[in-house]
């Protein structure tokens, strides 16, 4: 139930907040588009570091680079292949160990008598 008194609407608007930046979609030129691409494919960072420091989100540069890798190919341009690189692994040495550590002896576990007589 609401009382007519607590009714927020009837009250009017009694804050208001302001929201600065940029507040609608941003326009990015293609020359700017394809360097912060390149900058992806440096090697020196990745593209959640890339996004983060021209304040997109890293799946917007990864769309990015999708339709600039589709351009290129319908253009004809052969892209070299990214794959990452082999995993390379470390040999493993593994010696036999000559001490053998010897466990400490256990005593023989006793049986309880039992107290009573069994029924």
């Amino acid at each position: 139930m609401i009382i007519s008194g607590d009714d927020p609407v009837s009250k009017g608007a009694q804050r208001f907040e302001v929201f600065t930046g940029a507040g609608k979609r941003r326009e990015w030129p293609p020359e700017v588009k394809a360097s912060i691409v390149a900058e992806c494919y440096s090697g020196g960072e990745g593209v959640s570091a890339v996004a983060r420091r021209h304040g997109l989100d890293p799946s917007q540069v990864y769309a990015w680079r999708r339709d600039l890798r589709k351009q290129l190919e319908a253009a004809g341009v052969v892209l070299p292949a990214t794959e990452p690189e082999a995993p390379s692994f470390v040999p493993a040495i593994v010696e036999a160990d000559v001490t053998v550590a010897s466990s400490p002896k256990r005593r023989p576990h006793r049986r309880r008598r039992s107290t009573g007589a069994a029924v």
